[in-house]
C-alpha cells in the first residue's frame, strides 16, 4: 500500500487552532487512512492509503480535519519519493551555499506558473534568494538577513497555499520516512 507524506498548514499558531498531534493521528485514522505516524507538534503526518490521487488524498484529509477541529486545515500531500527527492535537492543547495543563516523549505500544494516562478527568483537580495524546485521553494537567507521577519524576501506570498519546514526538519523526515 502506498506511503504519503502529508504537511499541515497553520496549527498550533495561537489559542484557536491548536491541534496536538496525538488529535491528528487520531483523525487520521478515523478517516481510514493506516500507518499513522506523526513528527512534533508542527502537522507532519506518515500514512498509508490504497488512494493514489494526491488532491483525493489532501481533500479526504481536510474534510476529516474540518470536521473534527471547526477549522480548515490545509493539507499538502506529498509520495515519499516525491519528497526523498526534495530532502535531496534541499541538502544540495546548501551544500552549494556554504555559510546559510537558515533555509527554509516551503512545501507547495501546486506546483507555480512559470511567470510566478520568475517573480519569485527576482526576489534575490543581498540577504538571501529563493530557488523553486517543482513544489518546493528554498528560501537560503545568509547571515544579516532581518531575523525574525516571516517573508525576509517578500517572495512567500507568491507561493499560494503553502507550509515551510526548516531544513533540519525536511531532511530528519526524509530520513525517518522515505
Amino acid at each position: 500500500m502506498p506511503t504519503y507524506l502529508a504537511f499541515l498548514r497553520a496549527i498550533n499558531l495561537g489559542a484557536k487552532r491548536v491541534f496536538p498531534k496525538d488529535d491528528i493521528r487520531r483523525v487520521v485514522g478515523a478517516a481510514g487512512f493506516t500507518d499513522v505516524e506523526t513528527h512534533i507538534n508542527t502537522g507532519n503526518v506518515r500514512l498509508s492509503t490504497p488512494m493514489r490521487s494526491r488532491t483525493k488524498i489532501e481533500a479526504a484529509l481536510e474534510s476529516a480535519f474540518a470536521a473534527d477541529r471547526g477549522f480548515d486545515v490545509p493539507a499538502i500531500v506529498y509520495s515519499t519519493a516525491e519528497f526523498a527527492e526534495v530532502a535531496r535537492v534541499a541538502e544540495r543547495l546548501s551544500a552549494e551555499r556554504p555559510g546559510l543563516a537558515r533555509h527554509y523549505v516551503y512545501l507547495l500544494k501546486d506546483e507555480l506558473s512559470d511567470e510566478t516562478v520568475d517573480r519569485i527568483m527576482a526576489s534575490a537580495t543581498p540577504a538571501g534568494e529563493m530557488v523553486v524546485r517543482g513544489r518546493a521553494a528554498h528560501a537560503l537567507l545568509r547571515p544579516g538577513y532581518e531575523a525574525g521577519t516571516v517573508d525576509p524576501l517578500g517572495a512567500a506570498k507568491l507561493l499560494g497555499v503553502a507550509t515551510n519546514r526548516n531544513l533540519n526538519v525536511v531532511t530528519t523526515l526524509a530520513r525517518k520516512w522515505c
